[in-house]
């Protein structure tokens, strides 16, 4: 019954008015009314000073008004997400990751979470920042981990995984390799080798120069075992999408820094839709970012 009546009551409030709160109910305004008076006989306050048709709400009805908004917006989410999983006959989670990251996180999250939720099947898949971006967008992924390329929106939930320098790999026989770190006006006169298909070229190249301002003149590869080539002849450095991998011989790591030498900093999230958000997603991305946490 209180839920009923936190609906009327929400509902006079929204409406401002006990007829069109009535109409909208489906009920009669005497009824509404009468539960109107119920609610406050078992509260034992008042929630309305009434002045005639009109009425305004008493400090306590004020308060009554914000908590019943709120449970009631609760209540809708678990109905909702309670039937989503009741029918659905097979639970999935369609999972997308940058395809230049080779860190474990990932796989040791869906395994952990396969643990807990053996009733939900996961389908990985990788891609490009822009095809990532079509996934979610367009419903094919529940969730994507990629960089931060663009200003978050406030239709994604931007779950930050972790926050790293940027890095590139070079030849450990180059003349690169005696640097500790190397600064984007030594990167200048460097090829920067990028992993990318021929329709994300220029955009790749435009995100490095003009966001991380990181190389001048770049090289495409189509694989990464292309570009680890290009760098290990000494045709440039390449520039790694994730410094969760780990570095393979002949190559070396080296952390990309600005001219006065404070680093450049890249953030890595776990991206949803909210409107398609739910209770597995919300759990496997918690899963996610305690596996990065663990391996920082």
């Amino acid at each position: 019954m209180l839920f009923r009546q936190m609906k009327y009551f929400v509902a006079i409030v929204d409406c401002g008015s006990f007829t069109e709160a009535a109409e909208r109910c489906y009920v009669s305004q005497s009824a509404i009314s009468q539960q109107m008076s119920a609610l406050e006989a078992e509260l034992g306050v008042k929630l309305f000073e009434r002045d005639g048709r009109k009425f305004r709400l008493t400090p306590a009805g004020d308060y009554f008004y914000g908590k019943s908004r709120s449970l009631l917006a609760s209540a809708e989410e678990v109905c909702a997400e309670t039937k989503r999983i009741g029918s659905d006959s097979e639970l999935k989670l369609s999972i997308g990751y940058l395809a230049g990251y080779y860190g474990y996180e990932l796989q040791e999250a869906v395994v952990g979470f396969s643990r807990v939720y053996p009733e939900v099947v996961v389908d990985i898949f990788k891609g490009s920042h822009e095809e990532l971006y079509r996934a979610l967008k367009d419903g094919r992924a529940s969730l994507v981990m990629s960089d931060q390329r663009r200003a978050f929106s406030d239709e994604y939930e931007n779950y930050v995984m972790a926050q790293d320098p940027a890095y590139v790999d070079v030849s450990a026989d180059g003349p690169l390799a005696g640097k500790e770190y190397l600064t984007v006006d030594r990167l200048a006169d460097v090829p920067c080798i990028l992993v990318a298909e021929k329709s994300e070229e220029e955009t790749e190249r435009r995100f490095y120069a003009e966001t991380l301002g990181i190389g001048r003149e770049y090289l495409f590869a189509a694989s990464r075992d292309e570009a680890r080539l290009l760098a290990m002849s000494g045709r440039g450095c390449m520039l790694v999408e994730s410094v969760r991998g780990e570095t393979e011989p002949p190559l070396l790591r080296r952390e990309v820094r600005r001219a006065d030498g404070s680093p450049i900093v890249r953030t890595y999230c776990a991206f949803w839709q909210k409107k398609r958000t739910s209770y597995y997603i919300e759990e496997f991305a918690d899963i996610l970012r305690r596996q990065f946490a663990k391996n920082q």
